[in-house]
């Protein structure tokens, strides 16, 4: 009896733990779903009640101790919960809506969320459904409630309805943000846009969870070099969902006509050296510290690459501790002499 593995054994496991992990997360969505039926029932059956009977908070902290000696081993049945099941069912009245809509396959904190942050029907099924659709975690989903992603997603001004073909246009434009909302980077008063970008690679993970799903990390400061001169890109990603290099360039001043020309050109650099025959062109977005809107509009104008201006959104105080345009001058100055390598 031979006790050699067969070739394919590898390849069989794999398909075999693929059929594993994807049955499971079958069965894990489903008993999710039918959990948030039972709350949906739960809340509903509290809201028929307080109809014909005054069933204020004494009644339902009996009810949760009551729940809770019956089923010991079963949690969510706090006054709380029980609180945000009677919400829920307010929220989606139709029990049809559980199964049919995105947020029935939510998990219930992720349902909390929605209920707690929005007061609107329709922004809570628009949540729903990107949350859905990009797997975000509770606080990503709270972070992008607080700071209005439905606003802000593809609201950056840009050239790219007549700087590339549609639907490519529309695309590229959903990728951006305007504002981009940066506080984690805790800005403070020596802050330079090297150290701003260094900040932004430090967090890279909270920096790809704002620029949005589908973006991957490429490089920082990649280098060009053009005929012997030597040139960096400040922030150069790759979107996998479009097949489009994303140059971003930092600035921690307000836009000036002449940050598109240094992002146009980069574009370009990139558009030739980097992008393949199956890739989508190349987009460039410049994050600002503020702009002047008909400036943003003139400048964009006059430059035939894709590019979006956004800014980015910082408190006050982070804002106001933002370096002088010449202080900035001078640290860039000082950048460039200093010959050790970065």
């Amino acid at each position: 009896m031979s006790s050699l593995v067969p070739t394919d054994y590898a390849a069989t496991l794999e398909s075999i733990k693929r059929l594993v992990h994807e049955a499971r997360y079958i069965a894990q969505r489903r008993v999710n779903t039918e959990l948030l039926r039972l709350y949906w029932q739960i809340g509903a059956t509290i809201i028929e009640r307080q109809k014909t009977a005054p069933w204020g908070s004494k009644v339902l902290a009996r009810l949760s101790a009551d729940l809770r000696a019956e089923f010991p081993g079963a949690k969510g049945f706090s006054p709380a919960n029980l609180k945000y099941m009677r919400r829920f069912a307010e929220a989606w009245p139709d029990p049809e809506a559980i199964g049919q809509r995105p947020v029935g396959q939510l998990p219930w904190g992720h349902v909390i969320e929605l209920l707690e942050k929005l007061d609107d029907a329709e922004l809570r099924d628009w949540y729903s459904a990107k949350d859905l659709a990009h797997g975000w975690s509770r606080p990503v989903l709270a972070h992008q409630i607080t700071t209005r992603l439905h606003l802000r997603e593809g609201a950056a001004p840009s050239n790219f309805p007549h700087a590339l073909e549609r639907p490519d246009s529309e695309l590229a434009q959903q990728i951006t943000k305007d504002p981009f909302t940066l506080e984690f980077l805790a800005i403070d008063g020596d802050a330079v846009e090297r150290e701003l970008e260094d900040r932004l690679v430090e967090r890279i993970i909270d920096t790809l969870r704002e620029l949005g799903p589908g973006f991957a990390f490429v490089g920082r400061q990649v280098h060009f070099e053009v005929e012997g001169d030597d040139f960096f890109v400040d922030l150069l990603f790759f979107h996998v969902e479009q097949l489009r290099y994303v140059v971003i360039e930092l600035k921690t001043t307000k836009f000036d006509p002449r940050d598109a020309g240094q992002i146009g050109f980069y574009v370009t650099l990139v558009e030739d050296r980097l992008r393949r025959p199956q890739h989508q062109p190349t987009v460039g977005m410049l994050l600002v510290a503020d702009k002047n809107e008909s400036v943003v509009r003139y400048a964009l104008a006059g430059t035939t690459q894709p590019i979006a201006v956004s800014r980015y959104d910082l408190t006050p105080a982070e804002q106001a501790a933002l370096p002088a345009e010449d202080a900035l001058t001078r640290a860039v100055a000082l950048e460039l002499d200093d010959p050790t390598p970065q």
